[in-house]
C-alpha cells in the first residue's frame, strides 16, 4: 500500500504524488505533506518540485469536511484551531519553499484544493477532464485572510470574480486567464510539466531569499491575521 504522499527524482526534479484518493486536506493529510517536503529539502538535491495525484479524476477536493466537522463537534473546538493552524503554516511552506513548484493538476481541483494549486509557484492543469473551482461562497465558507493573500498572489485579476461567483473553470479557460502556465491533455501533461522544470534548476539559497522577500506580505497576514480568523470560523463550524 502506497503511503499518502510519495516521491521520487527525475534528474533535479523531485516529482511527488498525492495517494490519498481525493487528497483532501485533514491533519494527517498536512502532516504526511509537510514530512515529504522537509524530506526532498534536506535529503535531495532537487531544485524544483512538481505535484501531481495517483488519481486521474481528483488532484485535490479540498478540506476534508467530512472528518474536520465531526471532529470540533466531538473533541472540541481545538481540533479545528490545531487544524487550520498547521493548514497555513503548510501553505505558507509551499509559498515560500525553496524551490520552483509546479502543481501538476491531473484532475479536478476544488475548494481548497484550488487554494493549494495556487501555493505552487506554477500551475499546468489537464484539458480533457476537470474543473479548477472556488465553491465557497456557496458552502458559506469564508477565505482565511492568508488563504485570500495565496489566491491574490496566483491570479491577481480574477481571484474576486472567482472567489464570489464560486464558477467552475476548465482548463483552457484558466489558461486564457493565467491563471494556469499550460493546458494540455492528460497524456502530455507530465512530459509538460516536466519539460519545464528541467529548464528551471535554480540555486536554492537564492530562489529562497527571492521568496522570502516576495511574499512578506502573505507570510505577515499568516502571522498576524489568520490566528483571530480562525477563532472566529471555528466557532462558525
Amino acid at each position: 500500500m502506497p503511503n499518502m504522499i510519495d516521491f521520487t527524482l527525475d534528474e533535479h526534479v523531485a516529482v511527488l504524488t498525492m495517494n490519498s484518493g481525493e487528497n483532501r486536506l485533514n491533519l494527517n493529510f498536512v502532516r504526511a505533506f509537510m514530512e515529504v517536503l522537509d524530506r526532498i529539502e534536506k535529503e535531495t538535491a532537487a531544485g524544483v518540485l512538481a505535484v501531481k495525484s495517483a488519481d486521474v479524476k481528483i488532484w485535490s477536493n479540498g478540506i476534508d469536511l467530512d472528518w474536520l466537522l465531526p471532529a470540533v463537534k466531538n473533541e472540541g473546538p481545538q481540533v479545528g484551531r490545531t487544524f487550520f493552524t498547521e493548514l497555513m503554516a503548510f501553505l505558507q511552506r509551499l509559498v515560500t519553499y525553496p524551490m520552483i513548484t509546479i502543481a501538476a493538476i491531473n484532475g479536478h481541483a476544488f475548494a481548497g484544493g484550488a487554494l493549494l494549486a495556487c501555493a505552487f509557484d506554477f500551475r499546468f492543469m489537464r484539458s480533457d477532464r476537470g474543473f479548477f473551482c472556488l465553491p465557497e461562497i456557496d458552502l458559506k465558507f469564508p477565505f482565511l485572510p492568508g488563504m485570500d493573500a495565496i489566491l491574490k498572489k496566483a491570479m491577481p485579476t480574477k481571484y474576486l470574480e472567482l472567489q464570489f461567483s464560486g464558477a467552475r473553470l476548465t482548463a483552457q479557460e484558466c489558461e486564457r486567464l493565467q491563471i494556469v502556465a499550460k493546458a494540455c491533455h492528460l497524456d502530455d501533461l507530465m512530459t509538460e510539466v516536466l519539460a519545464f522544470a528541467k529548464k528551471m534548476n535554480k540555486d536554492r539559497k537564492t530562489l529562497g531569499t527571492m521568496k522570502r522577500i516576495s511574499f512578506a506580505e502573505i507570510s505577515s497576514i499568516i502571522a498576524e491575521k489568520d490566528p483571530g480568523e480562525i477563532e472566529k470560523l471555528v466557532a462558525s463550524l
